[in-house]
């Protein structure tokens, strides 16, 4: 059974934000994948909704003039992955839309939601650590912009304050021109499971050296992560199997992996080691390099 207190519909940011401002109790629901599923387990009592899926405005997908990739929240990952724009220039982000459960789910889950939700299993967050995502968040008095990486603040938790809503992630030029990159998602099942862990790399090359690596990896820790000192150990070296095996060593430092019902901490690490260097090989691959053997 659903608690369902109170619903409302929105058709605009600004009456969504009004309507908080006035009840700051609401429950934004987007796609609803995971508030439902919450409500449905008692996790939600007497929830007041507001939904965002009437404002078709934040489905919006387009790259502004100087280049900035501009996401709407209420973007679906069916819509991510069947953009032909996000395919060729952010293809990291596609092949992790593509991952998160089966088509009934991506037809309706919204990365905005996968992003608030604060879960680090969360299938875009890896990919939008790795390119730098800025988050565009709205209230009744106007707006800020944060990056992905100071958003996540714990387990299932956010830096999203009363009032506010997500309405567009961003994505600068400097942070995907030029970048190859992979998406690799390790599950114990192939299709519709949650991840054991997700591994996203970017790179860009130069004369058969490294000239920048990031990698952001998801369910390596309490929030999805950056590996800062791997990444710098990168700039600058030859792209060897030796110097991806110490990119993979490297990475597992920056890792917080515990043991779960799911996979022990000792699995995890080996999975970040391992699949860190097999993303790597590809983006550098995607990059314009040649293959690492």
């Amino acid at each position: 059974m659903y608690d369902i207190k109170g619903y409302y519909d929105a058709e605009t940011v600004s009456e969504a934000t009004a309507l908080l401002a006035d009840n700051p109790n609401l429950k934004l629901i987007a796609g609803g994948t995971d508030v439902l599923i919450k409500m449905h387990g008692g996790q939600l009592e007497d929830a007041e909704l507001l939904s965002l899926r009437k404002i078709k405005s934040l489905e919006s997908i387009s790259v502004a003039e100087d280049g900035t990739i501009v996401i709407g929240a209420m973007a679906t990952f069916s819509m991510i992955f069947h953009n032909p724009m996000l395919k060729d220039l952010i293809p990291i982000l596609t092949e992790a839309a593509i991952s998160m459960g089966g088509p009934q789910i991506r037809n309706i889950a919204t990365i905005g939601g996968n992003v608030c939700n604060g879960a680090t299993s969360a299938d875009s967050a890896s990919s939008l650590f790795a390119l730098n995502a800025r988050l565009k968040l709205q209230n009744k008095n106007g707006e800020r912009v944060v990056p992905i990486r100071e958003f996540y603040l714990g387990p299932g938790k956010v830096a999203l304050n009363p009032g506010e809503i997500l309405t567009e992630i961003l994505i600068a030029p400097e942070d995907y021109k030029g970048f190859g990159g992979q998406y690799i998602k390790f599950a114990m099942r192939e299709a519709m499971d949650i991840a054991t862990l997700g591994v996203a790399v970017v790179c860009k090359v130069q004369s058969g050296n490294f000239d920048e690596v990031r990698i952001g990896l998801g369910v390596a820790g309490p929030t999805p992560l950056r590996c800062l000192e791997a990444e710098e150990y990168a700039k600058g070296k030859k792209i060897t199997s030796e110097t991806l095996a110490e990119i993979g060593k490297l990475a597992v430092k920056s890792a917080k992996a515990r043991t779960s019902w799911r996979a022990s901490k000792e699995y995890r690490e080996h999975l970040v080691e391992e699949l860190t260097q097999r993303a790597l090989k590809i983006a550098v691959v995607n990059a314009g390099g040649a293959e690492v053997v």
